[in-house]
């Protein structure tokens, strides 16, 4: 299959290049420069350099690829995570403007289907975990709000597509290698300096997804029913469980404790909301319809 894979060297977009060869699909991985051409030349894939914001590229570019799938991995994310709120205008330009060039050259170049990057921990409070009804939190906390936001704008532009068969897949917080949950990430460099604290009752639940399950669940998605899917682990864990065994797993000192008002004052109400108020999802069709089968989160107990 033809694959035109947008995104392709982020944290994703490298595993998800490496598997898509792997099983034998032939894949474009579009950059903006120099540096990007050659990391996705170097995995096999044919390059297309051009930016996500200059339209009549986009659509020359995907032309050239005759690519039957478009994978919209699209993001402007920051080194550190904690830099993430304001990156957040870069970021959701990328995501909307740029994802809206790609989909519209998808429209033009007669795409078969078009796969989107969405989120999995930004859903509406259900009893027990959310599942692919959840719609996306809209009256929360500044940041979470925005980004909810967009995420929905996303999908509700992905189901209007015309004859392209839309899929959107939910994922979970990325963990794993070149993420900021991994044992050289951002996060573990947090934790070391005990800056990654429990707040409050810390009770905000997390669904995470270690990235190269998530690529395999991505190619998965090249032939599956199209529609919604979360793509996040079977353990979705609240802070005061996910933190502490985090700090152990990367040889960090145990977390501090603080308050909500505490932690109000220090990091923000959005911070609060993370720490408090994030629902978890359930990955129960993804299992059922990808064959998904997500590692259980690396630094969690058996």
């Amino acid at each position: 299959m033809r694959i035109f894979v947008a995104g392709a060297t982020g944290a994703i977009g490298q595993p998800l290049v490496t598997e898509l060869i792997r099983q034998g699909h032939s894949v474009t991985g579009m950059t903006s420069n120099d540096a990007g051409a050659k990391l996705i030349a170097s995995l096999g894939a044919s390059v297309a350099q051009v930016s996500v914001f200059d339209a009549a590229g986009v659509e020359e570019a995907l032309r050239r690829s005759q690519a039957e799938v478009v994978i919209d991995e699209l993001t402007s994310l920051p080194k550190d995570h904690a830099h993430v709120a304001s990156s957040a205008a870069a970021d959701r330009k990328v995501r909307w403007e740029g994802g809206g060039n790609l989909q519209r050259a998808a429209m033009a170049t007669g795409v078969r289907r078009y796969i989107q990057q969405a989120s999995g921990f930004f859903l509406k409070p259900v009893h027990g975990l959310a599942d692919e009804s959840a719609g996306l939190i809209t009256d929360a906390s500044p940041f979470v709000t925005g980004s909810a936001r967009i995420y929905q704008d996303l999908e509700v532009r992905l189901q209007n597509l015309g004859s392209i068969e839309g899929v959107a897949l939910r994922y979970g917080f990325f963990y794993g290698p070149k993420t900021w949950y991994c044992p050289e990430g951002t996060a573990a460099d947090a934790a070391r300096r005990q800056e990654l604290s429990i707040m409050g009752q810390g009770e905000g639940v997390w669904s995470w997804v270690h990235i190269e399950d998530a690529a395999l669940a991505t190619v998965a998605a090249l032939n599956a029913p199209a529609g919604v899917y979360n793509i996040v682990d079977d353990h979705p864990a609240p802070c005061n469980e996910w933190i502490p065994n985090f700090a152990r797993w990367v040889d960090a000192p145990p977390p501090r404790r603080i308050t909500e008002q505490q932690a109000r004052e220090t990091a923000g109400e959005d911070a609060v909301y993370y720490a408090t108020k994030l629902h978890g999802a359930s990955n129960k069709k993804a299992k059922e319809v990808l064959g998904f089968r997500p590692r259980r989160t690396e630094w969690l107990p058996e």
